[in-house]
Parts: C-alpha cells; sequence; structure tokens
C-alpha cells in the first residue's frame, strides 16, 4: 500500500481524540476515511471538519456503536457502498472507568469490556471479508495498560490485555489471507479520554497525530515486514 491515494480506511471512535487524528493523517495522504460515533450528529460534524480542513469530500461519519454487532456490520456496509471497499479497518473506540475492585459496577465493567474489547473483535469480525478482497490492514489501538496492570485498572486493564492478546491471535489467524494485523499500544496521549479537555499543558504527551503518522507508517511497510506489537510512549514526560 505504498501509493494510498484512493485506499479507503474506516475508524472506529474517529469523531474527536486519537481516532480524529487518525483520520487527518490518513486523508492527508489520499485516502478516504469512514469514521464512527454512536452519534450521528458527532460524526457528521467531524466528517464535515475533516473534509474543510482538506478540502475534499472524502471523509464519511456513519452512526455505530462497536458494542452492537449488527451496528458494525451496517456501518461497514456503508462503507463499501460509498468508496467500493476497505483497505484499513482501525479499531479504536474506547472509554475508561477506574476505581477499586469494590467500586467498580457491573454496569462500569461491562461497559469497558464490550466497548474497548468486544469492539476490537466485532470491528474485524464485520470488516474481514472486504478486508480479504483488498488484502488489507486491520489496526487495534490497545494501550500500555495492555501489559502494565495497575491499582483502579481492573476493568480497563482486563479490556486492553484482552485487545492485545486478540488482535496477536487474529494475526496469526488472517495472515494467510493477505491480512496484515497490528496493534498499537500508546502511553499518555493528549485526548478527550476519561473526560480530560487537551490543554497546552499537555504538549509533552504523545498528541492523537503522531498515532496517525504511526498508522500512515505502517500501512505503507513494505508487506513482507509486519510490526505486529508497537508499544509508544512519550519521549520526555515531566520529572515527578
Amino acid at each position: 500500500m505504498e501509493n494510498l491515494k484512493g485506499k479507503t480506511a474506516f475508524v472506529t471512535g474517529g469523531s474527536k481524540g486519537i481516532g480524529y487524528g487518525i483520520a487527518q493523517k490518513l486523508l492527508a495522504n489520499g485516502l478516504n476515511v469512514v469514521l464512527t460515533s454512536r452519534s450521528q450528529e458527532s460524526a457528521d460534524k467531524a466528517a464535515e471538519s475533516l473534509n474543510k480542513e482538506f478540502n475534499t469530500n472524502a471523509a464519511l461519519g456513519v452512526a455505530a456503536d462497536v458494542r452492537n454487532y449488527t451496528d458494525q456490520v451496517n456501518a461497514v456496509e456503508k462503507a463499501v457502498e460509498a468508496f467500493g471497499g476497505i483497505d484499513v479497518m482501525v479499531a479504536n473506540a474506547g472509554l475508561g472507568h477506574f476505581g477499586n475492585i469494590a467500586d467498580i459496577s457491573i454496569e462500569q465493567w461491562n461497559d469497558v469490556i464490550d466497548t474497548n474489547l468486544t469492539g476490537a473483535f466485532y470491528s474485524l469480525k464485520a470488516s474481514l471479508e472486504p478486508l480479504k478482497k483488498s488484502e488489507g490492514y486491520y489496526i487495534s489501538i490497545s494501550s500500555l495498560a495492555g501489559t502494565n496492570f495497575f491499582a483502579g485498572g481492573t476493568a480497563y486493564n482486563a479490556s486492553k490485555f484482552g485487545v492485545t492478546g486478540f488482535t496477536q491471535a487474529a494475526m496469526l489467524d488472517v495472515r494467510q489471507s493477505g491480512i496484515k494485523v497490528s496493534t498499537i499500544m500508546p502511553g499518555t496521549v493528549s485526548s478527550y479520554f476519561n473526560g480530560n479537555e487537551p490543554d497546552a499543558s499537555g504538549d509533552w504527551k504523545i498528541q492523537p497525530e503522531d498515532i496517525g503518522e504511526l498508522v500512515v507508517d505502517l500501512i505503507k511497510m513494505n508487506p513482507r515486514t509486519l510490526p505486529s506489537k508497537i508499544e509508544v510512549r512519550p519521549s520526555m514526560p515531566p520529572t515527578k
């Protein structure tokens, strides 16, 4: 995929944060981008902003909840209808609930697992046939929390350890079909995650567009080589 013009990427949770930064870099490199949000209004607003930024009509917003497999199937069908196929699926949608195991509710646990882990599974499952046709790329956005556990992270750690393991096992399942699979594991990112409001105090953090650059680098890489699991972290965090 050295020449990306006219290729199509699908980014879950693409209306803000890391997903939006990924969409920006994909559009800048000539791809069509279908981005999803649970809200059609949010998806449309993000697509409109991206189209205006790049003076194009290559961004399309679609409402889909990654926790709902039928939603994902329908969204993939809309992407194929709009652009003829899918070359890259980025399973980015995610959320976090944090706290002591005594305080995490059943609803919070299910919300994190269903969004972060089951959503990654649904995203690949729904796009598997289009990706086989294009010999495309599936990329999940995991986290350094997918290899490093911490107090208060029972639900989030479980979901991200799961995403990392799921993605690596799926890579072995589909590589003979010509599909490449990678997981990106970021450390601290300046985004809207968990109610954060990005500002200049977070300039030391990984920026969403940095993850976008990494996605572009992966899909441009010579197809004989597969960086299957990539850890990224701020190069110089503040000293404590």
